[in-house]
């Protein structure tokens, strides 16, 4: 797990401790607990992030040192579990790494949401074991570095931002982007879904972003020719094009999505953009039962024409009937987000469109998001901001963090524990009480976390404690 900077750590703090206990009743067989989770990893190792947190292999069996040093943390009476050796770790076990970051110790960007979203696992019993390494956007590269062989030993990971200096020379990389490029995590995929209980100006809101992650202008290519003169490059080639549109076609097909919406600027970027829109119709050509159409950035984010008379026809699952064969310039999405079902874009216009769908959803401490690629998976929260600005005011969202726990269990195929924890989530958001200020609510993290592990306790068929 990587929890990086601000609210990270402590959000990852609360999904650890939920991870431990609860599902399956008070106690319960271990060694039961643990066979099923080693059916439903494969085997797999899983890194988890900027606190990397260790999914132990299932194959070691139950160790009840582990859990009654768990259990001695969760009552207040220990120290945090202390993570794998190296020598411990046998290959095709399943181990889950994050790396941790951030001042004073607090993982990366989002340190409160990490550390709170600990404690949901804990309460769903989930076969989840955690290794921190620590990841400091003030310290030199190696840490990441160790953060990224930890996620290639393990596979998979839960990560917070990791917050960018800006006071380091133009060559220094984003190591956010340095993660995603070295592990090739090409497909960044977030679910702008409305919740329960918040209120925005949209309902029925249901939309799949698809966003190319590894080119485009996050290639990290920039000089000064001349004084006073930058170039910087934007890389579109035909393969990458090819596999993030086939990603989303895939996606939609398998999800029971009807449509798929390609976000390009091919009318002023002709050679780069015409690249990818070209390579989006190539695919979809191979998809006939998927709609297919594409827009221009700022048509889809903008509106740029006025409200039609009266709102499209609805499908059974509530976006849009297809468009009719015009130009695209009536209101999009701003004005009518429902339209979309499944969209795909390059890398920036993905980073744009994906704050615009998080805020009308409600905002950034809603919304999941994932990285994958052919090997490995990274979850964290869809808008990647660190939430400084508001670390250690326990007043931090632990939602969206909870869902990208979710997507991770679904990813290794921990469905049941995933299911418990959403359905847990959800349910909390119908109380008001229990919203945080950033959904206009003055409830804090740690009474939305308790309000949470209560729902999973009721979900479960355990008996509330009072």
């Amino acid at each position: 797990m990587i929890p990086g900077d601000g609210i990270g750590p402590e959000l990852m703090l609360h999904v650890k401790s939920v991870f431990r206990y609860g599902v399956h009743g008070g106690g319960g067989d271990l060694s039961t607990l643990w066979r099923e989770g080693q059916r439903a990893s494969g085997g797999r190792a899983v890194g988890l992030g900027l606190w990397f947190w260790c999914l132990r292999s299932c194959q070691e069996g139950p160790s009840t040192g582990m859990w009654h040093q768990a259990r001695q943390e969760h009552h207040g009476t220990g120290v945090p579990p202390r993570p794998l050796a190296q020598s411990q770790v046998r290959e095709g076990s399943s181990r889950a790494a994050s790396a941790r970051g951030g001042p004073g110790g607090l993982p990366g960007g989002r340190p409160e949401p990490a550390a709170l979203t600990q404690l949901c696992p804990r309460h769903a019993c989930v076969p989840v074991d955690f290794e921190e390494v620590h990841v400091s956007s003030n310290a030199d590269e190696e840490d990441i570095r160790n953060a990224i062989m930890a996620i290639r030993r393990n596979r998979v990971a839960l990560k917070g931002n990791i917050e960018t200096n800006h006071n380091l020379p133009p060559s220094h990389k984003s190591r956010n982007n340095i993660l995603r490029t070295s592990l090739d995590l090409y497909a960044n995929v977030i679910h702008c879904k409305s919740l329960p209980g918040v209120v925005t100006r949209h309902r029925d809101v249901d939309i799949l972003i698809v966003r190319e992650n590894t080119e485009g202008e996050y290639s990290s290519l920039e000089h000064e020719s001349v004084a006073g003169v930058v170039e910087s490059l934007k890389i579109i080639t035909k393969a990458k094009s090819l596999r993030i549109a086939e990603y989303a076609f895939k996606l939609a097909q398998e999800t029971g999505r009807k449509k798929v919406t390609a976000v390009h600027k091919a009318n002023i970027m002709k050679l780069g953009d015409g690249l990818f829109l070209q390579c989006c119709k190539e695919v979809a050509a191979g998809y006939p039962h998927i709609t297919f159409e594409n827009m221009i950035v700022d048509n889809t984010t903008m509106q740029v024409g006025p409200r039609p008379a009266a709102p499209p026809a609805l499908g059974a699952r509530g976006f849009g009937a297809r468009a009719p064969a015009r130009p695209l310039l009536a209101p999009q999405l701003v004005s009518r987000p429902q339209q979309f079902d499944v969209m795909v874009m390059p890398n920036l216009y993905g980073n744009i469109v994906n704050n615009v769908c998080a805020g009308l959803v409600g905002g950034p401490g809603l919304v999941a998001g994932a990285n994958y690629g052919h090997v490995y998976a990274v979850f964290e929260t869809a808008t990647r901001n660190t939430g400084k600005s508001i670390a250690n005011k326990n007043i931090a969202n632990p939602t969206a963090t909870l869902l990208a726990s979710c997507m991770m269990l679904d990813h290794l195929k921990l469905h049941s524990y995933a299911t418990s924890i959403r359905k847990a989530v959800l349910a909390s958001m119908d109380n008001e009480n229990m919203h945080t200020p950033d959904i206009g609510g003055q409830g804090t993290t740690s009474e939305a976390i308790q309000d949470i592990i209560r729902h999973i306790r009721i979900i479960n068929g355990r008996a509330v404690e009072a």
